[in-house]
């Protein structure tokens, strides 16, 4: 007596008996292989063209400054690809099935209770995967948060509701001096002047609440934190000479969307000279003409406070008492 279970149906020993069996085999394998090369062709097709400009970046900020800032762009763009390639492999999969094995009749495919190959691939493959982006991932965040002993410029950025004061450092830490300084007001955008080709350390604490310094094309920004906390970051150097805009990218108060200032990268000698003439008691504005930049910002204008009008509450001591 044969168990249920066990039994076999006919049509399905008729079908793998069948003499057009390994010709469909033979056929599937090649809409596999050809599949595959496919997504191959395409990868290699994607990888060798412009992709961040042809795809907008896949939301990821282009122009970056720094080296830093085109680690991190790379990654990204390199985990997008990986990303599209993996779904066009499993898309095809999926539709190659839907057509392959689609219903042709009453007629019962082959049954495969288990295929260690396949299950070692969909096991082994997502870890091979995971284990590369984490690998690329921990290398590039080591070198974005590398910081070195001696950079070659020191700046302490101070944030207070709603601007910006930044000092040029002699050395690092709390302890050292500050040789000059700029300092923003209601009227006047703060101007952080910084050289090409040099090592940028920033020195960052808040006198208040929780601020954020962020330059756009440096793609990344960090937060200021008051109290005795100092977040310390370095830039290796700057490419791009320029005029760049600077925000504070943290909701710290009403006019948080006001806090602006301006990254003006020159090149060393002009640096240098503009270090000096602030040293010789120049204001910033007379310092950038002397080197023959803009003596205000050109990336953002002042906020209006609207301080002395009562914005509010206005005047209503010559209106109708019966209003």
């Amino acid at each position: 007596m044969v168990a249920r279970s066990s039994e076999v149906r006919p049509s399905a020993v008729r079908h793998s008996a069948s003499p057009g069996a390994g010709g469909r085999r033979r056929r599937g394998a090649g809409r596999l292989a050809g599949l595959g090369l496919g997504g191959a062709a395409l990868l290699v097709l994607l990888t060798g063209c412009s992709v961040g400009s042809s795809f907008d970046g896949f939301g990821w900020p282009q122009g970056g400054i720094s080296p830093e800032s085109h680690r991190m762009y790379d990654l990204w763009i390199a985990s997008c690809i990986a990303a599209l390639a993996v779904g066009v492999f499993v898309w095809g999969l999926i539709f190659w099935c839907v057509v392959r094995y689609r219903k042709r009749g009453n007629e019962l495919p082959v049954q495969t209770r288990y295929n260690l190959p396949m299950e070692f691939l969909y096991t082994i493959a997502p870890i091979l995967i995971v284990s590369v982006l984490f690998y690329y991932t921990a290398v590039v965040q080591t070198d974005v948060v590398r910081i070195t002993k001696n950079p070659d410029v020191t700046v302490e950025v101070v944030a207070f509701k709603w601007n910006w004061q930044f000092n040029y450092r002699d050395g690092q830490g709390p302890e050292a001096n500050t040789v000059a300084s700029v300092l923003g007001t209601s009227e006047v955008i703060p101007v952080l002047v910084l050289p090409t080709d040099r090592s940028i350390r920033f020195e960052e604490t808040s006198r208040d609440v929780i601020h954020s310094f962020w330059v756009p094309e440096l793609l990344f920004k960090r937060d200021v934190m008051p109290g005795n906390v100092r977040n310390v970051f370095e830039i290796s150097k700057l490419e791009s000479e320029g005029a760049y805009v600077g925000r504070c990218a943290e909701l710290c108060g009403s006019y948080h969307a006001f806090m602006n200032f301006e990254l003006r990268v020159v090149s060393p000698e002009k640096y240098d000279q503009f270090l000096a003439a602030k040293r010789d008691g120049k204001s910033t504005q007379e310092a950038l003409s002397a080197i023959g930049e803009d003596p205000y910002a050109t990336t953002t204008e002042p906020f209006k406070t609207r301080r002395n009008v009562a914005t509010f509450n206005p005047d209503k001591s010559h209106s109708d008492p019966r209003n």
